[in-house]
């Protein structure tokens, strides 16, 4: 029986298959009413592990969730991202790791999310124009403190994290990957070996017609949906993979959620794990 539950930082508790908030439209509105719907049901079907970003509109949506979910349950953990900012010439989004700019983004989640100290917070990307011992020294010195629990990585290689974690406890890292898409199986396999949380963002993405119809036969064999084998697969694939996907309708939040019963047969994670070949 594949374990639900994960220990992030070997002390964190949380389900494993968890919610990514970045579709969640922040727009006054309809749609910003059924964002707060889909959020709270998440929480209300034991999801325990919600990411979120200061990129997803600048920290609006750390402000939603903020208001459909807090005051937070005690198990609920929202992990967010920095080190993205309208930093470019004329104003656009780009990398921005300068320790001023992560301190100020923390800063600023802590108060948007109602929070004293972040429980996981990932750097969304290393800043290849900022020395990675400046962006994880910053966070360290955030961590020592208190504004920050566990700090975590996203879309590294694996010489990057080892790197990372000669300055910090690295807790998680965040990169592409699922069923069809395994570039960073390497990096997987650094995380397992040392136990670190791997959150697989984009955990469900379509190859071309022979991996979709391969998908779609295990799927009807064991009377549940495309999406519903790809995170169960996930699930299987590594106990140190956390999946994140993302909805913005009740739907398919349900539908997600219920992959964790999804038990695959050894003969169907033999054909899942041979899609790669012809995606």
């Amino acid at each position: 029986m594949t374990s639900t539950a994960f220990c992030i930082g070997g002390d964190l508790k949380v389900r494993r298959l968890g919610f990514g908030a970045m579709h969640l439209p922040t727009e006054p509105g309809r749609g910003r009413e059924t964002s707060l719907t889909v959020a709270r049901r998440a929480v209300e079907l034991g999801v325990t592990l919600i990411d979120t970003a200061h990129l997803y509109g600048g920290g609006a949506n750390e402000e939603l969730l903020a208001e459909a979910l807090h005051p937070y349950p005690d198990e609920l953990l929202i992990t967010t991202k920095v080190g993205v900012a309208r930093s470019g010439p004329s104003g656009e989004w780009k990398l921005d790791g300068r320790p001023a700019v992560l301190r100020e983004q923390v800063e600023q989640a802590l108060r948007r999310l109602r929070v004293e100290r972040i429980e996981l917070l990932q750097l969304h990307r290393i800043d290849p124009e900022t020395p990675l011992a400046d962006q994880a020294g910053a966070l360290r010195d955030l961590q020592a403190e208190g504004k920050i629990g566990r700090i975590g990585l996203s879309e590294v290689t694996v010489d990057e994290l080892d790197q990372a974690r000669e300055i910090v406890d690295v807790a998680s890292v965040q990169n592409r990957y699922n069923l069809l898409d395994r570039e960073h199986e390497p990096v997987l396999a650094a995380c397992e070996a040392a136990g670190i949380a791997f959150l697989p963002w984009r955990p469900v993405a379509w190859g071309n017609s022979g991996a979709k119809a391969e998908v779609a036969s295990v799927a009807t064999e064991l009377d549940a949906t495309p999406t519903q084998v790809a995170l169960a697969w996930l699930l299987g694939h590594s106990p140190v993979i956390l999946p994140i996907p993302g909805t913005a309708r009740i739907d398919h939040l349900e539908e997600n959620l219920t992959a964790e019963c999804l038990e695959l047969t050894p003969a169907h994670r033999d054909r899942l794990d041979r899609l790669p070949e012809v995606a």
